[in-house]
Formats: C-alpha cells, sequence, structure tokens
C-alpha cells in the first residue's frame, strides 16, 4: 500500500477496515466500513424524502459523488442495489462493487504521525485517531445500519464521518463546529480559508506567498483533525443517535 494513494487489493481487506474510493475526478471519495463477505456498510446522501431543500454546488457535487453510478431498473444480484436506494440519506449494505463504483479500492489509516499526515496533498485519507478494536467497530456499523445516522450534512455528517466514528466512537461535540470529523470537509475548508494569501502575490513575493499558503493549508488541516481536535469526544453508539 503506498503511502500516498493507500490502494489495497482486495484480498488484503479485513473486516472491520475503512475504505474509500475517490469519485468525480478525485474531487471527492465515498467511505465505508468493511464487514465481511465482500460487503460495505456506508452512509449515503440524496434528498430528503417529503423535505424540499435547495442543494449548495459542493452539497450536489458530494450527493452524485456518494451515491452508486450504476444506475440501472435491475437490482445488483449481491446486494440488491439499483441506485435508488442510495438517493435518500441512510446506511446501507453495498457489495464491494457497487460500493466502488468503478473506481479503486483505498484503505484509510489510522494512528499516523504527523510527517505522514502533513504530505497527504489531500484529506480524507487517513487520521492521528487510533482505531478501535474490530468488535466494537463492526458493533457500530451494524448498529448504524439498523438504527442509522441522522441526516447527511455535507460537512458535519458525512460518510466520511461515519466511517471514522464506526472506527474510533469520535464525534465532534460543539454545536458551533462548522465541520465534523471529516478529512475531506476540514482539507476543503482550510484550502477556502488560506485562499486570501493569494492575494499577497500583489505585496510579496510569489515563492512567499506559496510557503504562506501551504503553511497556513496544513496548519488548518491539522488542528481540524478528529485526533487532534479537543471537541471529538467518545459517543457510545447507543446515544449517537
Amino acid at each position: 500500500m503506498g503511502v500516498f494513494f493507500n490502494k489495497i487489493d482486495r484480498k488484503q481487506l479485513k473486516p472491520g477496515d475503512h475504505i474509500y474510493s475517490w469519485r468525480k475526478a478525485y474531487l471527492y471519495a465515498h467511505h465505508g466500513i468493511y464487514v465481511g463477505d465482500g460487503m460495505v456498510i456506508n452512509f449515503t446522501s440524496g434528498a430528503v424524502q417529503g423535505k424540499t431543500r435547495t442543494p449548495t454546488i459542493l452539497g450536489s457535487l458530494i450527493t452524485s459523488s456518494s451515491s452508486s453510478s450504476f444506475y440501472t431498473d435491475i437490482p445488483c444480484p449481491r446486494c440488491g442495489d439499483d441506485g435508488n436506494q442510495t438517493r435518500t440519506h441512510s446506511v446501507i449494505s453495498s457489495c464491494l462493487d457497487c460500493f466502488l463504483s468503478g473506481g479503486k479500492l483505498r484503505l484509510y489509516q489510522y494512528g499516523v504521525n504527523k510527517l505522514h499526515f502533513i504530505v497527504q496533498a489531500r484529506g480524507g485519507t487517513c487520521t492521528f485517531a487510533s482505531s478501535d478494536p474490530m468488535e466494537e467497530v463492526l458493533h457500530r456499523a451494524f448498529y448504524l445500519l439498523e438504527n442509522g445516522f441522522g441526516d447527511y450534512h455535507v460537512s458535519k455528517n458525512n460518510c466520511e464521518d461515519f466511517a471514522i466514528y464506526c472506527k474510533t466512537g469520535l464525534r465532534v461535540t460543539a454545536e458551533d463546529s462548522s465541520v465534523g470529523g471529516s478529512g475531506q470537509a476540514a482539507s476543503f475548508k482550510a484550502g477556502v480559508k488560506s485562499a486570501f494569501w493569494s492575494a499577497l502575490p500583489y505585496v510579496v513575493s510569489s515563492s512567499c506567498c506559496l510557503t504562506i499558503y501551504s503553511g497556513s493549508y496544513c496548519y488548518r488541516r491539522v488542528v481540524s483533525d478528529i485526533g487532534f481536535r479537543r471537541n471529538g469526544t467518545k459517543v457510545p453508539v447507543e446515544k449517537n443517535i
């Protein structure tokens, strides 16, 4: 498995692994928990039944990215997914092929050091937090499959938040927090906030501006990680919902 790409062969998968696959030309990734026998429990996004809301551009991107691309009238013979069940906010069980939706299989890494974390150009691939034992991870995943994980939120409660919670039991407790535990959401926010420095070439050199931007981006990613934040708290799965 590469340090930068996290690719993994299917034969290497173990129950309780947090896996993901990039979608939309690497713009976003869908995350889930491998539970064995070629099946993945994952949290999907889509239109909330009975409600009407105006989606943001990012929200629309993530909604389409986390859903299966194999829309068909014929359900998958392995997991029954015809694309329709992934159009609502729900925790579902998908076969590995439907979960990957044509993408490459990658393994999310836990308990990494700061250097490993920082050299990842994108968020949503690793965390400082340590994983709990497999039995606890699977218990949370199967419990949430039956009881749900609440409404999908692009930055506070997405598929990566779900997988991280299954692995660690950690939830962001601050109600005013703009992002949950998702490294992808934190990375996007860090990029937007650090973009202020893009105006600095008019004041300082371009190389200096790039250094400042990179430093700001890395710092914001580090302090937003679920394993670094002080408002990340262990929450029993029975109380999570």
